[in-house]
């Protein structure tokens, strides 16, 4: 986990002011990958007190335009933050309780990056979701 000195880094390193609510978002993400909104303002305000729901709100934009941040839409789920941004990596997502890992780039015969037509799109990056039962979920009763 970064210390709070890592994250004033990364924020000026984005030349992005250092506030409180920025630190206080970001460490939240480092320490919580894949929230949503709602879960980075109870980290948030359990951590540090008072702070608006329009200030995280406003954080993550800035955060997720800044290249600090990703933001990822599961089907089916609302928006969740992520810190791991330098890489193309994917998600695995537990249909039961919806839990996401991250997964390492798919590997096989033809790369993630690699379209069967590009359409003259200069691609960058790749989105691959895998979908099934976490560990918990799949040795849990069925009801």
């Amino acid at each position: 986990m970064p210390t709070t000195t890592d994250v004033e880094t990364l924020l000026r390193s984005a030349d992005l002011r250092v506030t409180r609510p920025r630190v206080a978002v970001l460490t939240a993400l480092f320490e919580h990958p894949h929230s949503d909104t709602d879960s980075v303002i109870r980290v948030v305000r359990d951590a540090h007190g008072d702070v608006s729901k329009q200030a995280v709100y406003d954080v993550l934009r800035v955060l997720t335009e800044s290249g600090l941040v990703r933001r990822i839409e599961p089907s089916g789920s609302v928006a969740r933050y992520e810190t791991r941004v330098a890489d193309n990596h994917h998600h695995l997502i537990c249909r039961s309780c919806g839990e996401i890992v991250d997964i390492d780039c798919a590997v096989g015969d033809i790369p993630c990056l690699t379209a069967s037509d590009d359409h003259g799109y200069s691609i960058d990056e790749a989105e691959v979701v895998y979908w099934g039962l976490c560990p918990a979920c799949t040795a849990a009763p069925r009801t």
